[in-house]
C-alpha cells in the first residue's frame, strides 16, 4: 500500500477504530465532522476502487476459464449483451496493448467489425448451427446449465446466439462425445478465421475502414 493510504487509514482508525475499508467509508459518510476525515476517506476510497478495478478482469478471466459464456457473464457485469461483456473485459484487461484512447477506439471498431462478420457467417450457416445445437441439447448427461444455455439460444431468431453456449458445452462433451466436441471446435476455428480475415482487411485499408459490408 502507498504511504498516503496508510496515513489515511491511521487518521481514520484513531477516530473509528480498526474496521474494514468499505465500512470505514460508510462511517465517515454518515458521521463526518472534520474535513480531514473526509479527505482521508476519499483516499481510502480511491485505493479501494483501484483494487476492485484490478480484481474484475481477473474474475472475468477465471469465469471464462471455467467455461462461463459471455452471455451468462453479461448480467453479472451489468451489461445487456455478450458483446458488451466481452468489450468490458477487453477494456479492463491490464495487459491490453491498446492503451491509448485512439488505440481503444480503433480496437473497439475492429471488434465490432468482427462481431458483424461473425453474425453474418452464423446467419449463412444457421441450419448447420441449429442442427449441431439440437444434437448437443439431446445428449444424455449434459450438464443442466449447458443444456439450458443451448435451449435458450435455440429459442431466439439470431443463430449467432448459439456460438457461446456451444463453446461452453464443448468442455462437457470432450470425454463422452468427442465427435460433437470436434464439430464445435471446427465452428470456433471458422469464426476465429472470419475475425482474422476482417482484421487483416481493415489493417490493409487506409484508416482501418472496411471496403465492403
Amino acid at each position: 500500500m502507498s504511504d498516503d493510504y496508510e496515513t489515511a487509514r491511521a487518521d481514520l482508525g484513531a477516530r473509528y477504530g480498526d474496521v474494514p475499508p468499505l465500512e470505514l467509508i460508510h462511517e465517515v459518510a454518515g458521521d463526518a465532522d472534520e474535513s480531514a476525515h473526509v479527505l482521508s476517506a476519499l483516499i481510502v476510497l480511491r485505493h479501494l476502487r483501484s483494487q476492485l478495478g484490478e480484481l474484475e478482469p481477473r474474475l472475468i478471466a477465471a469465469a471464462r476459464e471455467l467455461g462461463v459464456s459471455w452471455t451468462r457473464l453479461a448480467p453479472a457485469l451489468g451489461v445487456t449483451s455478450r458483446q458488451a461483456a466481452e468489450r468490458r473485459y477487453l477494456r479492463l484487461r491490464p495487459d491490453d496493448a491498446e492503451a491509448t484512447g485512439e488505440g481503444r477506439v480503433r480496437a473497439e471498431r475492429d471488434r465490432r467489425a468482427g462481431d458483424r462478420a461473425v453474425a453474418e457467417w452464423a446467419r449463412r450457416n444457421s441450419a448447420a448451427l441449429r442442427g449441431l445445437a439440437g444434437q448437443v441439447a439431446a445428449v444424455d448427461g449434459l450438464a443442466g446449465e449447458a443444456r439450458r444455455g443451448i435451449h435458450e439460444a435455440l429459442g431466439t431468431d439470431n443463430p449467432g446466439d448459439l456460438l457461446d453456449p456451444l463453446s461452453a458445452a464443448a468442455a462437457h462433451l470432450r470425454g463422452t462425445h468427442p465427435g460433437l466436441a470436434d464439430r464445435i471446435a471446427e465452428v470456433a476455428e471458422q469464426t476465429a478465421r472470419v475475425r482474422r480475415e476482417i482484421s487483416d482487411e481493415r489493417a490493409a485499408t487506409p484508416g482501418g475502414s472496411r471496403r465492403s459490408g
